[in-house]
């Protein structure tokens, strides 16, 4: 038997021993593929799709390669940090360094030749799925049909035959430094009693507390200039946060006998401070890498959010035309002759907008009766005013601030008598910018003559968006648009320019939380074998199924869910900082965003509980 055939037989026949690592590379090869597969697409790289779109696209998927490297280079370390004590036993029976680096090198480039392709296979496989995702996050002319995707697949190939090349190279570096007994002993080298520093762990929570409040307080640009500070200050007290105060917190539990000796706590708190201060940098590592996916896709879904917003409550009505002095019968029979060859159902109503002197400025003044027509067309109670009553409305089309001057002027009447408002509402009935005044009927008929005045149409379609934004195109066309705006149209255009924007974000937040899920997998059975032996010796001490169940259920849940825990706060608290930077509430977006994310990790701990503990179990 050669060497290189003693390399490839040792990893199939390890297969649980490899598996983990070939199937994170596996996945990382994938990901990188499918997005290649999408980028390339001949419809996406057509006259009709931005350059601006394709750089994105590329530099997308160059961010994604370098985080490839950066977590394969993981996965291959703690990989290579299980097998400590196999490298110990073959040095013991005359294999040299040379050799173990040897068989490293060729082992890696075998798993990695394996993994490119059959991440390029799965790639294929799922390729139809991936593009019908892309479907409906884009909004573009022609579907996404399956093609074969030959630049992506020579892309990925070469890509990720020197990424694996590179890090063999890599890792057998590593392994000069490793002496025999490190080797044999692997883990079992004592570390000492974990202990934490006073000032540390101070120091976090000042850290922690002092980034949070800063990005809490900021307000508009002030969250622009706050955020390179407050994040590298979160950086900071985050790291500590695990290396130092957890292991201040554990410490003063263990010392409090009440909680120590209850039941199984013994065991949890006498591993538990090893493990943090062992699994610190994971930790870390992770809640970074959460953190930017739950902001990125957060960010990504509340900006969103803040432009379809900003377009519906500036404009109620599905259409909405203001016109010029010329034209105006010619436009308003074409806009009607357009809805009605598109077979769309809609309400119409009309009036003059009648701009009166208040104060030192010109203020639209508006009747009770138009104010209620508009307002049961867009969906809004009507009011109901007595005469001499006066109400301000501030209109809902922008998330600054409303201007209430207009409670300190007063309206001067034909008769010589004055009015003035006392009550405030908000409406998005009338498109008009700022605020303005509403009158009773019989007060609007004493009002003096206009000093300006524009001619205000809506319709509000019933049915059919399909048809709306078929009509919308045709009426674009012809009319200016500076004096009309169809509501789903401007949405329409809004999201076919943040489609590919939105789709590339989510593809790399997927990635980074679930390359994040990844590396708590990796730590959690790097110490697996170790885990084996503690427990078998504890079975024998009379430690119960039920008892290991539990101690088990609860060592898991710490390892998932405090890197991600934090993580949470960490993305909960950012985009608090996103809305007050829009001045819109994005809490809705941020619970959906961050809920979905923390169901992803249950299921993920669940599945990797099961497992974990059947082969605990066996040992026993």
């Amino acid at each position: 038997m050669t060497f290189r055939q003693f390399a490839f037989n040792n990893v199939i026949r390890n297969k649980r021993l490899y598996v983990a690592y070939f199937l994170s590379s596996l996945f990382t090869v994938m990901v990188f593929f499918t997005f290649s597969i999408f980028a390339n697409h001949p419809v996406l790289n057509g006259d009709d799709m931005s350059s601006s779109v394709t750089t994105g696209m590329n530099a997308a998927a160059g961010i994604i390669y370098v985080f490839s490297l950066l977590f394969v280079l993981y996965s291959m370390s703690s990989f290579l940090q299980s097998r400590k004590k196999e490298f110990g036993l073959l040095m013991m029976q005359g294999m040299s360094m040379k050799q173990i680096r040897l068989m490293v090198f060729i082992e890696n480039m075998l798993i990695g030749f394996s993994a490119t392709l059959g991440g390029i296979f799965l790639g294929l496989v799922f390729a139809k799925a991936i593009l019908l995702l892309a479907e409906n996050v884009f909004i573009i002319e022609h579907a996404l049909s399956f093609y074969f995707p030959v630049k992506a697949i020579i892309v990925t190939f070469v890509s990720f035959t020197i990424l694996f090349f590179f890090i063999s190279i890599f890792v057998t570096y590593i392994l000069r430094s490793k002496k025999l007994m490190e080797l044999i002993k692997g883990s079992k080298i004592s570390k000492g009693e974990p202990k934490s520093n006073l000032f540390l762990t101070v120091l976090a929570v000042i850290l922690l507390g002092g980034g949070y409040v800063g990005a809490l307080l900021a307000q508009g640009a002030m969250v622009v200039g706050a955020m390179i500070p407050v994040s590298i200050v979160v950086c900071i007290g985050t790291y500590l946060l695990f290396t130092q105060l957890s292991v201040f917190i554990i410490g003063r539990l263990r010392k409090n006998e009440r909680i120590f000796w209850f039941k199984t706590n013994m065991l949890l708190f006498s591993d538990l401070a090893f493990r943090m201060k062992d699994n610190a940098r994971t930790f870390f590592m992770v809640a970074m890498v959460s953190t930017v996916a739950f902001c990125a896709i957060g960010s990504l879904f509340g900006f969103q959010t803040v432009m379809t917003s900003s377009v519906k409550s500036t404009y109620a009505a599905s259409f909405s035309y203001k016109p010029s002095k010329d034209n105006e019968k010619q436009n308003v029979a074409f806009i009607n002759k357009t809805l009605k060859e598109e077979n769309i159902k809609a309400y119409s109503e009309h009036t003059m907008l009648d701009y009166y002197k208040v104060g030192r400025d010109k203020t639209l003044i508006v009747n009770q009766s138009d104010f209620n027509r508009f307002a049961l067309l867009t969906g809004e109670t009507p009011i109901n005013l007595k005469n001499g009553q006066v109400m301000v409305v501030d209109f809902i089309g922008t998330n600054l601030k409303p201007k209430r001057d207009l409670l300190n002027e007063t309206i001067k009447l034909t008769s010589g008598s004055t009015l003035r408002a006392k009550e405030i509402i908000q409406s998005k009935s009338l498109p008009v910018s700022g605020s303005y005044y509403i009158v009773s009927d019989e007060d609007y008929s004493q009002l003096p003559k206009p000093e300006d005045e524009q001619s205000y149409y809506a319709w509000q379609a019933q049915d059919g968006k399909d048809r709306v934004i078929a009509a919308s195109e045709k009426l674009y066309k012809k009319l200016p648009r500076s004096e009309i705006t169809a509501v789903d149209y401007e949405i329409y255009e809004i999201m076919k320019g943040y489609g590919p924007i939105l789709f590339v974000g989510l593809f790399i937040g997927i990635v980074f939380f679930v390359s994040a899920g990844s590396f708590l997998y990796f730590r959690l059975y790097m110490d697996l074998d170790e885990d084996k032996q503690k427990f078998k010796s504890i079975s024998k001490m009379g430690l119960t199924d039920k008892e290991l169940k539990k101690v088990l259920n609860r060592q898991t849940m710490i390892l998932f869910f405090v890197p991600i825990v934090v993580a949470l706060i960490h993305g909960a608290v950012a985009l608090t900082a996103l809305s007050h930077l829009f001045y819109f509430n994005l809490f809705k977006e941020s619970v959906i965003v961050l809920s979905v994310f923390l169901v992803i990790q249950i299921a993920y701990f669940f599945i990797v509980r099961f497992f974990y503990t059947k082969q605990i179990k066996a040992s026993i």
